[in-house]
Order: structure tokens, then sequence, then C-alpha cells
């Protein structure tokens, strides 16, 4: 135990006009989860994507096991014992949970292969984890939450020695993190390493030995988390003091923007009501499964409504796809920004130019260049988008750059409402900062704010007004400065005695 079992000594790593690594070092042991911590931007994941294979190197040594490497595979890497999970899921949608488990190992029969081992195997190795997913299912089929789980299990399934996980609570539920931090510690008593990429700093002190910090791709300190206070670790991230976690404006409330009547769409959005005025964030609260996202893609016209009726400025308007929504005004910031709301092959400047053709083109069609600049520019300087310029690919930023690309395409438009759902997931607390503040602008402005959140501090400390849902219905309204977390999360758990009307046959909530 305690052994160094994966030495990295001066990596370094350069993309078309980015220096990712610039001559970093890090060491894992046996038996330690090491939290690997830094903004995005300053090249976690590059660095355990040099470590389990999927890029090479330009300069420097690696060791594991005190084995010297010279460029890795994913699959050599694998056969020596390392396996990550991606902060983005990487899995086939059209696959079961089984295939993707085993893809690329599958067992094999006599003549073809055994499928019915894989999906045994799958569900015990489902059932020890206390995740209660059928190996038969489609992944795509699965809420974000469940595929994250899957991939968990998938790199556990592999029997690795040395663990990376980058973000892996980003979409999991409170009785989720218990169960793998109950996992953490299992394999930490069997001697395996565990790198650990977080930017939920709260969760480090059930789980972490020691921590390693980069910023802007260089190595800057490693120490034992028991030395350091939260304060120190967040000042040596982002190399300044972030004197308020969540900056809360104050804002006249004005009139009434954006209304939700009597909203209906399929099992998990059931008579919806609410409003937002001017002046105000509006915080959705609730526990994965909640209804949340489906509400907000049922008002966005992703998802077909069954009925209900939306305002904008006390105005009707029918939604029946997101392009009528964003002609009145109403724009979302998804929770899979990954697939639903970036074209990862194209560039920035495409990204933040594509839903605002109708503002960059004359009258012939032909884009602008002027404008176009001007557009991504004024998106680049305001979310502070880390990138050499707006023509790199976006699939090749951080996940907090990712994020400010979605919300950044959305700032030239003449918007009323704005609506983002979990936007600060897998974005550190520098970013996360700037898109609080990003919201507090947007109030400023008069525009309708409402957001979505699974981390209650958040939605406490930036929400003025908290809407709670359960099982596809709100179950309660708070003021967010005169309520509680167990208030909340009483109103997140529980529903009001149902009564039926005997005179009208009508279920009363």
């Amino acid at each position: 135990m305690n052994e160094v079992i994966v030495s990295m000594e001066n990596i370094c790593k350069t993309f078309p006009g980015v220096k990712a690594l610039d001559h970093v070092n890090f060491e894992l042991r046996s038996g330690e989860v090491m939290a690997l911590l830094g903004e995005n931007g300053a090249g976690k994941s590059t660095l355990m994507k040099v470590l389990s294979g999927v890029y090479t190197r330009d300069e420097g040594s690696l060791k594991i096991f005190g084995k010297e490497y010279g460029d890795l595979t994913p699959k050599q890497a694998q056969e020596v014992g390392v396996a990550i999970i991606h902060q983005e899921l990487n899995m086939c949608r059209h696959l079961s949970v089984a295939e993707n488990m085993f893809l690329g190992r599958e067992i094999r029969g006599r003549f073809a292969l055994n499928n019915a081992k894989m999906e045994q195997e799958a569900k015990r190795i489902l059932d020890d984890l206390k995740i209660d997913i059928d190996p038969k299912e489609t992944v795509g089929e699965l809420p974000v939450s469940k595929q994250q789980m899957v991939e968990i299990a998938k790199a556990l399934s592999i029997n690795a020695k040395i663990l990376i996980m980058d973000e892996p609570t980003s979409s999991l539920t409170a009785r989720e993190i218990e169960d793998l931090f109950r996992i953490i510690k299992k394999l930490k008593s069997e001697g395996k390493g565990i790198v650990y990429i977080s930017h939920r700093l709260e969760e480090l002190q059930h789980i972490v030995d020691r921590v390693t910090i980069m910023r802007d791709g260089q190595y800057i300190t490693s120490m034992y988390f028991g030395d350091v206070s939260m304060e120190q670790i967040i000042s040596y991230m982002v190399g300044r003091e972030i004197k308020e976690k969540f900056p809360r404006i104050e804002c006249r409330k004005g009139k009434k923007i954006f209304e939700v009547r009597n909203l209906n769409a399929g099992k998990m959005v059931r008579d919806i009501n609410f409003s937002v005025y001017e002046g105000e964030i509006v915080g959705f609260a609730g526990l994965m499964g909640a209804g949340r996202t489906e509400t907000t893609r049922a008002i966005f016209g992703v998802d077909p409504k069954e009925s209900g009726e939306i305002y904008v400025d006390d105005k009707k308007i029918d939604i029946k796809c997101p392009m009528d929504a964003i002609r009145n005004g109403v724009v979302l910031a998804p929770e899979d920004r990954k697939k639903d709301g970036l074209c990862t092959k194209l560039s920035i400047r495409h990204n933040l130019t594509l839903p605002n053709l109708d503002i960059v083109c004359n009258r012939l069609g032909v884009v602008e260049s002027k404008k176009e600049e001007a557009l991504c520019e004024k998106a680049v300087i305001d979310l502070k988008i880390k990138a050499p310029n707006v023509d790199v690919d976006s699939g090749n930023l951080s996940g907090g750059n990712q994020q400010k690309v979605v919300v950044g395409k959305w700032l030239a438009r003449d918007s009323k409402v704005v609506i983002f759902d979990e936007p600060t997931r897998g974005i550190d607390v520098g970013a996360k900062v700037e898109i609080y503040n990003l919201m507090n602008e947007l109030k400023k402005q008069g525009i309708a704010v409402m957001f979505v959140s699974s981390e209650m501090p958040e939605v406490m400390g930036i929400a003025d007004r908290i809407i709670v849902m359960c099982d596809g219905r709100i179950t309660g309204e708070v003021m967010a400065r005169e309520t509680t977390q167990n208030e909340i999360l009483t109103l997140a758990t529980t529903f009001e005695d149902k009564k039926i009307n005997s005179q009208s046959g009508k279920e009363e909530v």
C-alpha cells in the first residue's frame, strides 16, 4: 500500500493554437484517492487522457507500476489496469446497457456472442453497485443520471487498478452519490488508486486523501487534503480570492413577463402553473426524476404538449417546436450540452452564429462578416470563453467553456425568457460565479430568468423564488431567503394528501 503506481513528469501536450499541458507533474499511490483540481481549461481532463491512452503526449515521461511506457493506446492502458470515466458520456446510445459495458471485450460463445452471459454479468455488477437498471435497456432511453452510473459500472467491470473519475457525480442524486462513495472506499481498501476530478469541492472531505492542483495547463502544487483549507484550494485553483460564492443582486420586482398555465406533457409534466416577473430569478428544485427538465423541454417545444397555455408579456404564444419558442423570445440552455446544446464538430463561431442567422445575414441570406465577428467577440468577452480564437472546434473546449458557448449563442437575441437547465453542471467554481453574474445581469435587464438545479445551496443562493417539483407536479413555492433546505427537501419528497371531491368527481391536490 502507498507505493507509487503512476508517475508523470514534465508532460506536455499542444493542440492547434493551445498549449493544454505545460511540463506537468503528477503522482498517484496505491490505496489513495487523489483529487485533481483546477478551473475549466486547466488541463485536468487532458492529463488524464494522456494517462488513459486517449491522447499521446508531446514530451515527458510516464511510468505505471514502475514500468515506463511510450505512446499508450486506450486498449493498452486498459490492459495495464487504467480505466477512465469521462465527464462527457461516451456511450453508444443505440446499444443496450450490457452491450455498452462489454463493448470491445464481448463474451463469445462457440459460434456467436453470448448475450445472455453478458447480460447476466452486467446485472451482477449493477446489483453490486445497487443500481436499478435492466441490462437489456437501450442506453439512449435512460436519463443522464442512469447513463452516468452505467459508465461507472462499465469502468469497474474491467477490474481496474487505476480508476480515473472525471466529474462522476455531476448527474447523480444524493443517494447515488452515497453509493458511489461507498464503492470508492471499498476500492481504496483493496489498494486501488483513484483519481477524482470534481468541481463539487464539498465532496472532497468525504473521500479524498491528497490533492493536486493545476492552473492554465501547469502544475501548481500537491498536498494532503487535511493540511489545507477550502479557501486556500480555491485560491490555488483560480489564482485569486473568490469573495462571494453566490453573488446576489437586488432588483425591483416588476411586471409579469412569463406565465405557464395548466401545462401537461407526458407522465412527468402534470398541471404545471407558474409565473416569472421582471427583476427576479426563479429556481426549480427537486430530486432527479421530479420532472423539471421535462417541463423545460415542453415549454421550449422539444417535447409535445398535451395541453396548456404559455404567455409572454400577457400575450398567448403558440409553441409547437423550438423555432416557435425562439421567435417569441423564449430560449433554453439544455441540461445535456453535448447532445442538445452544441454542434461539437463545428467551431465556436459557427455554434454562436447558427441560431442567429436571421441577425447576421443580409437580405440575400449571405452572412455579413462584421456582424458575425461582433456577435462572437461580445460572447467571448462577456462570458470569458477561454480559447485561442473563435474558429476552434467547440468539441475541443473544456466542459465549462462549452457551457459558456451554449449560453452565449442566446445573448445576441432580444430574448425575453431565458431558461437554464443545470447551467453549472461540471463547471469550476470560478466559471460558476461568471454564470451567476450573467443570470444577475439578465435579471437587471428585466429578462425573465428561470433555472433548474440539483444543487440546493445553488438554488437558495441565486434564486429569489423557488418552485419545488416532485413526481411531475409542483408541490410548493417558497421565497429563497425565507426557506430552509429541510423545507425544500420535504416539498421535494412528499405530496399533500389527495382527496376526491364527491360532487365534482375531480381530484384535488
